[in-house]
């Protein structure tokens, strides 16, 4: 088959356009994109489609970048198609974020696909990537660990993300270029092996290629089947996410406990998956860390949790399953009178001072603590922990590190912050919820009680 009519046979079984639509191209200079981007020129009048580039300067290889811009204006002026340019500081972005130059780089572009997309009101981004990507990203993704989602690599169309190359191998679309004689460029980044994709492309495949011959067919064929088995699973997935759901917001998921203690492993891995990914993405969540919140759903006890990549947390309530990348809250400072009350609203509590002459009920030092009213200052004050913070915990008969304490107790990370310290001027008198000061207590000659009363709120 004609290449042409190849790339046109893609088009056509993956319904990548209907008409009348401006598409994005994603130009980088290389061989994929030159490619893509003749090839829809040519298809362009048939097809009914505008056609705009761009170019995105990663700011990674700045000896090269100007080469490259030059190359491409020529390049997309001879085609009369219009040419947008725009940088992204990957390296800041990765330092900020705490992920690899790669992820940054990929989370950049396609952020700065959809703003030029809405600059140009295109409604599809047509990116290069052909039958060799889509078989690096599948070792790559055995390499790591994946379940068969992920082995489903690279789809031809997803949202309005369209790769009509997806198809066609690398060596088809380099002879293509070299018969019409059109030239591209090189990335230098493609031809070192620091990279994992790199190793796989240079090494493990031609290694693999003695075994079999015709491996990129093999395993290209063996991802389609991955994905249409993954398309049948995605819509069960779909229907049963619907009744598990307690509540939901753009970082947070709460889903039903009890029919996930019950539920299949193969829809219950692909529905905390898909749960995850409702938080903040799964890009460095891989098939281990599902392992681990099944785990957790089998296993852990009431308040236990995990602390997942990326900031996100899963954690194992009375009730339900909550996966949250909601960064943890740090309790404000907060005054309280003699009598009086103060709503502590990152615990989600209410704290209530009252005066006594004596004492009618029995204190747990938990909920309800008492102190002897004239070593107290008032107004107290309540805080979050704060470095070097030390108290003398009741019972325990000597000084103990704020930060200690919450080890010993086993009080997860993300509690520490908004744990409520109460002090009476400098000194630490209660760590509420959790345990008084030694020095504060009530005792047989105390005349006058101070009790402090935690109310819990609502939600």
């Amino acid at each position: 088959m004609d290449f042409l009519e190849r790339i046109k046979e893609t088009i056509e079984k993956h319904s990548m356009f209907r008409g009348g639509e401006t598409v994005l191209i994603g130009l980088s200079g290389g061989a994929d994109s030159v490619c893509l981007l003749t090839l829809l020129k040519k298809l362009s009048p048939a097809i009914g489609i505008k056609l705009h580039a761009v170019y995105i300067d990663h700011g990674l290889r700045p000896n090269e970048t100007e080469k490259e811009i030059a190359f491409l204006k020529d390049l997309t002026v001879s085609m009369e198609i219009p040419l947008t340019i725009k940088s992204a500081d990957v390296k800041a972005h990765a330092k900020e974020h705490g992920m690899s130059k790669q992820e940054s780089g990929r989370q950049l572009r396609y952020e700065l696909f959809d703003l030029v997309s809405y600059e140009i009101s295109a409604t599809k981004v047509a990116l290069g990537h052909n039958m060799d990507d889509q078989i690096e990203t599948f070792f790559m993704r055995i390499l790591r660990g994946s379940g068969p989602k992920g082995l489903s690599a690279i789809p031809p169309k997803r949202g309005n993300i369209i790769r009509p190359l997806i198809e066609t191998q690398r060596k088809d679309i380099e002879g293509f270029l070299e018969k019409e004689k059109i030239p591209y460029t090189e990335d230098s980044s493609n031809l070192k092996d620091d990279y994992l994709r790199n190793k796989i492309r240079h090494s493990l495949i031609p290694r693999l290629e003695e075994l079999n011959p015709n491996l990129r067919e093999t395993i290209s064929k063996t991802v389609e089947i991955f994905r249409e088995e993954d398309r049948y699973f995605e819509t069960l997935v779909t229907k049963t996410m619907m009744k598990l759901i307690s509540r939901k917001n753009h970082s947070s998921i709460e889903l039903f406990l009890a029919p996930l203690e019950t539920m299949d492993r193969v829809i219950l891995r692909r529905t905390l998956r898909r749960a995850v990914d409702e938080t903040k993405g799964l890009r460095e969540i891989g098939f281990t860390h599902i392992e681990d919140i099944i785990g957790l759903i089998e296993k852990g006890r009431h308040g236990n949790r995990l602390y997942l990549p990326k900031g996100v947390r899963a954690i194992k309530q009375y009730s339900t399953l909550k996966l949250t990348s909601e960064p943890s809250l740090r309790l404000g400072t907060y005054m309280l009178q003699a009598q009086g009350e103060v709503v502590l609203k990152e615990a989600g509590v209410v704290l209530e001072a009252e005066l006594m002459e004596g004492l009618k009920e029995k204190l747990d030092g938990r909920s309800v603590a008492v102190f002897d009213g004239d070593k107290l200052s008032f107004p107290l004050r309540i805080r979050a922990r704060e470095k070097g913070d030390f108290f003398y915990p009741y019972g325990f008969g000597k000084r103990k590190k704020i930060q200690d304490f919450f080890v010993d107790e086993k009080l997860p990370k993300d509690e520490r912050d908004k744990t409520p310290i109460v002090l009476s001027g400098s000194e630490i008198i209660w760590v509420l919820g959790m345990r008084q000061d030694d020095r504060f207590k009530a005792t047989p000659e105390t005349k006058r009680f101070t009790v402090l009363k935690v109310k819990y709120l609502r939600g």
